[in-house]
């Protein structure tokens, strides 16, 4: 008589079937990570294993407005990235494109305007610049205000002593477009390379106003006073930011970009003002 198997038997050998079925074929690993299967690069930027690849020196130029936030970036980099050292030169963004230009060994420019920026990208220096920030004008004074500066036309008052930035600096072109599309002519006693120069003179007494970035300004609260000018939402500059294509440290280049244009990098630039990008 043929025996028919138990419901118990029938149970076991399905669940030996099935498992045979979900097994991995011979040679095809199984993907690690979390419940989805994913697996992460391991030269994504932050993980362990880029942690310990990027090494050496990596040398940053910023735009002079950049100087507070990058300082604070460059630390929570280093912090990701202890094998690596970073070193920022701030300055204008035309004097850094030209030193970029004439050879400078460099490996990431963050410009304060994208017409600088444009000098250095092309065909053997850059290409992928990638805005991460933006900012506006503001006017300041000394902290007293001697001049009873109250309004963007105030700056073309006889006798009151105006410093801008030079028309080929971001900040100087900015301040040109402002002033002309609010139809003042001022006349600055003197044109300055940066944006941070402007604001010492006028912080030391040596002028009577000034125009920098909102940024700037509030890294000096307390120092200066400062209002927003009419029109100043009309003149944005945008930022951006680009790992040069023959940078002596690649790697770690991108890793800085990525972290600059990362959760992270844009949370210090918005703590210091910076509207995004």
């Amino acid at each position: 008589m043929r025996r028919i198997p138990s419901t118990a038997a029938l149970a076991a050998a399905a669940v030996l079937l099935l498992a045979g079925c979900s097994a991995t074929p011979s040679g095809i690993p199984s993907p690690a990570g979390g419940s989805d299967g994913a697996v992460a690069p391991k030269d994504e930027p932050g993980s362990s294993d880029a942690e310990q690849l990027l090494t050496g020196d990596l040398s940053v130029s910023a735009a002079a407005s950049l100087k507070g936030s990058f300082d604070e970036s460059v630390t929570a980099f280093q912090k990701l990235y202890p094998g690596v050292h970073v070193t920022v030169t701030y300055d204008g963004s035309s004097t850094l494109a030209t030193q970029i230009e004439n050879g400078a060994k460099t490996d990431v420019f963050a410009s304060a305007d994208q017409a600088n920026m444009a000098k250095v990208t092309g065909p053997g220096l850059a290409s992928g610049a990638v805005v991460f920030a933006r900012n506006t004008l503001v006017v300041v004074t000394p902290k007293d205000n001697p001049a009873g500066i109250r309004t963007l036309a105030d700056l073309a008052r006889t006798g009151v002593k105006v410093v801008l930035c030079a028309p080929e600096v971001p900040c100087g072109s900015a301040s040109q477009k402002l002033l002309a599309a609010q139809h003042v002519k001022a006349a600055p006693v003197s044109q300055e390379q940066n944006v941070t120069a402007v604001l010492t003179k006028v912080r030391a007494g040596e002028a009577d106003a000034g125009l920098v970035y909102k940024t700037d300004a509030a890294a000096s609260a307390g120092q200066v006073a400062s209002f927003t000018p009419d029109g100043a939402e009309q003149v944005v500059n945008s930022y951006p930011i680009v790992a040069l294509e023959h940078a002596p440290n690649a790697t770690a280049a991108k890793a800085f970009v990525a972290f600059i244009t990362g959760p992270e990098g844009q949370k210090i630039l918005a703590k210091f003002g910076f509207d995004k990008p």
